[in-house]
């Protein structure tokens, strides 16, 4: 009987010690899984604390940057503050609008200028400024004149109205957040931000980068390499798809014109650039041109190696465009074929004064021109409806091609300093050539 109670109570303590043991594992497990729980969040804690401690960082960072950027930002604003405040009354806006009532036709930079001060004497949204700043843009376009198109661009934007920019315009961090977007939006063509802004560009007599390297411009098209005119198309849609391109390669049959065109250049101050392109000389007011009796303004006359059009099938050493522009805004070109042969006066006069490097708009002192002295005798011509030959490409521009040509030497065609500065001919789909 003893036996039997102590074998229970044998039986009762190891079920007792397994249970105590069980119980204890099962705490331990328990202890053990939040342990882990515990730890994992601990983790993830720190990880935040490090991501958010870089975050800091940067964001620090990004601001002494900005504050380094915005440096020299702080003397223009006081600068543009102590201008508008000496505009505020008014007088020097006055006097200069009287002081240009007496001009017809006030060039771009004029426009440029007066509209900007138009801007700072009655507030972005004057409507005379804006005008004025699309006139500004609207002459930019016929020759080059960067800082102006800048202006002008910029000067419509304040005023909020909708225009694109040119990059070269923008300021540093705006140029390279466009170029970050132009490479994620992946264009055909790879190109700068900005270079499908047509208005951006001069009548294709104008700006080039032929000579110089494309990172010093955003916008730019080139006579060769990856921007050469075979592939301006993909920059300026009308250069490709245009139905009515410049320039041709003049060949019969003719279409007889009872057109009548006759030429009144008159002798200025000689003002030359060197735009990268060319060699333009900018025509002061009063030179013009009538077709049937309608007056077109003389803007610019400026030379292609060799000439850009062609006469049965045969380019010329060189071409003079000279390029004009009615009171309605119809653009009309003067093409003046240049053959090699005897020297040119005209020509040597205009070689001894032209800037052999790209840059700014050159006043040679003392020395007046007559674009005339570049026309021949005999004034028949072909004439065609046509583009402006360069990038944006713009169509319905008048040309007419002079049959005689004048002679320029040799020399004097291997002394100006582009090498090779003409567009391919274009197809004629289907347009007549008329000649008088």
């Amino acid at each position: 009987m003893k036996r039997t109670i102590i074998e229970v109570i044998l039986a009762l303590a190891l079920v007792g010690a397994g249970a105590f043991g069980w119980t204890n594992f099962k705490g331990n497990q328990k202890a053990t899984g939040q342990l882990t729980e515990l730890t994992a969040a601990a983790e993830e804690a720190a990880k935040t604390a490090t991501q958010k401690e870089a975050a800091i960082k940067a964001a620090e960072e990004e601001m002494a940057a900005l504050r380094e950027e915005m440096a020299p930002l702080e003397g223009q604003v006081q600068q543009l503050a102590a201008v508008k405040a000496a505009m505020a009354n008014g007088a020097t806006l006055a006097d200069l609008e009287t002081a240009y009532k007496s001009q017809k036709n006030l060039s771009a930079e004029r426009q440029v200028g007066l509209g900007a001060l138009r801007m700072l004497t009655k507030g972005a949204d004057n409507p005379a400024a804006i005008e004025s700043f699309r006139k500004a843009l609207q002459l930019s376009e016929l020759g080059d004149r960067k800082n102006t198109i800048c202006a002008a661009q910029i000067g419509l934007a304040a005023a909020g109205e909708k225009v694109a920019i040119m990059a070269d315009c923008l300021p540093k961090a705006a140029k390279a957040e466009g170029a970050k977007d132009a490479k994620d939006e992946k264009p055909a063509h790879g190109e700068k931000a900005g270079a499908k802004d047509e208005n951006a560009k001069d009548d294709g007599h104008g700006k080039a980068d032929d000579k110089k390297t494309p990172e010093k411009h955003a916008v730019h098209w080139s006579y060769d390499g990856e921007m050469g005119p075979e592939r301006w198309g993909k920059e300026f849609p009308t250069c490709a798809k245009g139905k009515s391109q410049s320039p041709l390669d003049i060949r019969g049959p003719f279409v007889k014109t009872r057109t009548v065109v006759t030429t009144d250049y008159k002798e200025g101050p000689l003002k030359m650039i060197n735009n990268g392109h060319t060699i333009q000389v900018n025509v002061p007011p009063g030179s013009k041109i009538r077709i049937d009796g309608v007056p077109h303004e003389l803007l610019q006359f400026h030379f292609h190696r060799p000439s850009e059009e062609k006469i049965d099938g045969k380019p010329m050493a060189m071409v003079v465009h000279f390029v004009h522009k009615s009171a309605e805004g119809k653009l009309a070109v003067l093409g003046v074929l240049l053959k090699e042969g005897n020297e040119n006066p005209g020509i040597k006069t205009l070689w001894a004064n032209m800037p052999l490097e790209e840059g700014p708009e050159v006043v040679a002192e003392g020395v007046n021109f007559n674009p005339a002295n570049l026309l021949p005798r005999e004034f028949d011509f072909y004439s065609y409806e046509g583009s402006l030959t360069t990038p944006p490409c713009t169509e319905g521009v008048r040309f007419f091609i002079l049959k005689s040509t004048v002679n320029v030497a040799k020399e004097q065609v291997a002394a100006f300093p582009f090498k090779r500065n003409a567009r391919p001919v274009q197809e004629l789909n289907g347009r007549e050539i008329t000649t008088n």
